[in-house]
Protein backbone atom coordinates (compact mmCIF):
# COMPACT_ATOMS: atom_id res chain seq x y z
CA UNK A 1 0.00 0.00 0.00
CA UNK A 2 0.96 3.82 -0.72
CA UNK A 3 -0.07 6.38 1.09
CA UNK A 4 -0.32 10.37 0.22
CA UNK A 5 1.81 12.38 1.91
CA UNK A 6 1.58 16.16 2.51
CA UNK A 7 4.85 17.04 3.53
CA UNK A 8 8.43 14.24 2.34
CA UNK A 9 11.04 13.07 4.98
CA UNK A 10 13.16 14.35 1.86
CA UNK A 11 11.88 18.33 2.44
CA UNK A 12 11.38 17.69 6.37
CA UNK A 13 14.90 16.78 6.56
CA UNK A 14 16.07 19.57 4.60
CA UNK A 15 13.67 21.39 6.90
CA UNK A 16 15.69 20.56 9.68
CA UNK A 17 18.95 20.23 8.51
CA UNK A 18 19.19 23.71 7.00
CA UNK A 19 16.93 25.49 10.35
CA UNK A 20 20.34 24.12 12.85
CA UNK A 21 22.34 25.41 10.23
CA UNK A 22 20.96 28.93 10.53
CA UNK A 23 21.25 28.42 14.00
CA UNK A 24 25.23 28.04 14.16
CA UNK A 25 25.57 30.82 11.78
CA UNK A 26 23.57 32.96 13.84
CA UNK A 27 25.47 31.58 17.23
CA UNK A 28 21.72 30.76 18.67
CA UNK A 29 21.69 28.86 21.88
CA UNK A 30 20.52 25.08 21.02
CA UNK A 31 17.71 24.57 19.27
CA UNK A 32 15.52 21.35 18.77
CA UNK A 33 13.67 21.59 15.39
CA UNK A 34 10.30 19.45 14.98
CA UNK A 35 8.73 19.72 11.42
CA UNK A 36 4.74 17.69 11.34
CA UNK A 37 2.91 16.88 8.11
CA UNK A 38 -0.65 18.46 7.26
CA UNK A 39 -2.31 16.04 9.78
CA UNK A 40 -0.08 16.73 12.91
CA UNK A 41 2.28 13.99 12.20
CA UNK A 42 5.75 13.78 13.33
CA UNK A 43 8.22 13.40 10.56
CA UNK A 44 11.45 14.56 11.80
CA UNK A 45 13.02 16.04 14.94
CA UNK A 46 16.41 17.30 15.57
CA UNK A 47 18.08 18.56 18.83
CA UNK A 48 21.49 19.86 19.35
CA UNK A 49 23.28 19.05 22.07
CA UNK A 50 22.77 21.31 24.90
CA UNK A 51 19.14 21.83 23.85
CA UNK A 52 16.98 21.35 26.75
CA UNK A 53 14.73 18.71 27.49
CA UNK A 54 11.06 20.47 27.32
CA UNK A 55 12.47 22.24 24.11
CA UNK A 56 10.72 19.54 22.15
CA UNK A 57 7.89 19.77 23.61
CA UNK A 58 7.69 23.69 22.88
CA UNK A 59 8.92 23.30 19.49
CA UNK A 60 5.60 20.61 18.84
CA UNK A 61 3.59 22.87 20.43
CA UNK A 62 4.12 25.75 18.02
CA UNK A 63 4.24 23.48 15.06
CA UNK A 64 1.17 22.00 16.35
CA UNK A 65 -0.75 24.85 17.62
CA UNK A 66 -0.51 26.60 14.38
CA UNK A 67 -1.68 23.72 12.07
CA UNK A 68 -4.52 23.49 14.66
CA UNK A 69 -5.53 27.22 14.20
CA UNK A 70 -4.08 27.49 10.51
CA UNK A 71 -2.15 30.31 10.97
CA UNK A 72 1.48 30.72 12.17
CA UNK A 73 1.99 30.75 15.89
CA UNK A 74 2.94 34.52 16.26
CA UNK A 75 -0.28 35.32 14.58
CA UNK A 76 -1.52 33.23 17.09
CA UNK A 77 0.53 35.17 20.06
CA UNK A 78 -0.72 38.13 18.24
CA UNK A 79 -4.53 37.54 17.87
CA UNK A 80 -4.99 36.49 21.52
CA UNK A 81 -2.53 39.04 24.01
CA UNK A 82 -6.16 40.71 24.48
CA UNK A 83 -7.82 37.28 24.62
CA UNK A 84 -6.82 35.76 27.63
CA UNK A 85 -10.39 33.67 27.91
CA UNK A 86 -9.95 32.66 24.77
CA UNK A 87 -6.15 31.46 25.12
CA UNK A 88 -7.15 29.56 28.42
CA UNK A 89 -9.68 27.47 26.49
CA UNK A 90 -7.47 26.84 23.62
CA UNK A 91 -4.72 25.59 25.93
CA UNK A 92 -7.43 23.41 27.77
CA UNK A 93 -9.07 22.27 24.18
CA UNK A 94 -5.71 21.32 23.06
CA UNK A 95 -4.48 19.77 26.69
CA UNK A 96 -1.70 22.18 26.64
CA UNK A 97 -0.30 21.26 23.72
CA UNK A 98 -0.38 24.92 22.13
CA UNK A 99 2.55 26.83 22.01
CA UNK A 100 1.07 30.39 21.46
CA UNK A 101 4.68 31.84 20.79
CA UNK A 102 6.83 32.48 17.24
CA UNK A 103 8.69 29.70 16.45
CA UNK A 104 5.74 27.61 14.88
CA UNK A 105 5.58 28.16 11.00
CA UNK A 106 3.35 26.84 8.42
CA UNK A 107 4.73 24.88 5.19
CA UNK A 108 2.87 25.50 1.98
CA UNK A 109 3.22 24.28 -1.23
CA UNK A 110 3.45 26.18 -5.10
CA UNK A 111 -0.79 26.15 -4.27
CA UNK A 112 -0.32 28.05 -1.00
CA UNK A 113 -1.91 24.72 0.22
CA UNK A 114 -0.34 24.53 3.93
CA UNK A 115 1.32 20.74 3.95
CA UNK A 116 2.74 20.88 7.13
CA UNK A 117 4.50 23.22 10.06
CA UNK A 118 7.64 23.30 11.47
CA UNK A 119 8.25 24.35 14.98
CA UNK A 120 12.07 25.82 16.64
CA UNK A 121 12.37 26.26 20.25
CA UNK A 122 15.89 27.04 21.53
CA UNK A 123 16.69 30.65 21.41
CA UNK A 124 14.19 33.69 21.55
CA UNK A 125 11.17 32.77 19.34
CA UNK A 126 11.81 35.69 17.12
CA UNK A 127 15.47 34.10 16.16
CA UNK A 128 13.32 30.58 15.94
CA UNK A 129 10.75 31.75 13.79
CA UNK A 130 13.91 33.35 11.62
CA UNK A 131 15.18 29.58 11.10
CA UNK A 132 12.10 27.84 10.26
CA UNK A 133 10.95 30.55 7.84
CA UNK A 134 14.83 30.53 6.15
CA UNK A 135 14.39 26.93 6.40
CA UNK A 136 11.14 26.34 4.49
CA UNK A 137 12.42 28.55 1.68
CA UNK A 138 16.03 26.71 1.49
CA UNK A 139 13.70 23.56 1.19
CA UNK A 140 12.23 25.20 -1.97
CA UNK A 141 8.06 25.72 -0.06
CA UNK A 142 6.83 28.95 0.88
CA UNK A 143 5.95 29.32 4.80
CA UNK A 144 3.68 31.62 6.39
CA UNK A 145 4.20 33.98 7.85
CA UNK A 146 6.44 34.53 4.91
CA UNK A 147 8.82 37.08 6.56
CA UNK A 148 10.59 37.04 9.93
CA UNK A 149 9.46 39.32 12.45
CA UNK A 150 11.57 42.81 12.47
CA UNK A 151 14.00 43.14 14.29
CA UNK A 152 14.39 38.99 15.03
CA UNK A 153 18.40 39.70 15.55
CA UNK A 154 17.82 42.32 18.06
CA UNK A 155 15.58 40.31 20.35
CA UNK A 156 18.13 38.41 23.57
CA UNK A 157 17.50 36.04 26.18
CA UNK A 158 20.74 37.64 27.37
CA UNK A 159 18.73 38.85 30.67
CA UNK A 160 17.57 35.61 31.47
CA UNK A 161 20.48 33.55 30.80
CA UNK A 162 23.74 35.76 31.69
CA UNK A 163 26.78 34.16 30.11
CA UNK A 164 24.98 31.84 27.95
CA UNK A 165 26.88 33.63 25.25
Amino acid sequence: MRLQTSLSLHHASVIVDEALRLGREENLLPLTVVVLDAGGKLIAVKSEDGSGIIRFDVAFGKAWGALGMGISSRLIRDRLASRPTFQAALATASDGRLIPVPGGVLVRDEQAFTIGAVGISGDTSDKDEYCAIEAIRHAGLFSEPEEPAEGWRESSLSDTYPGER
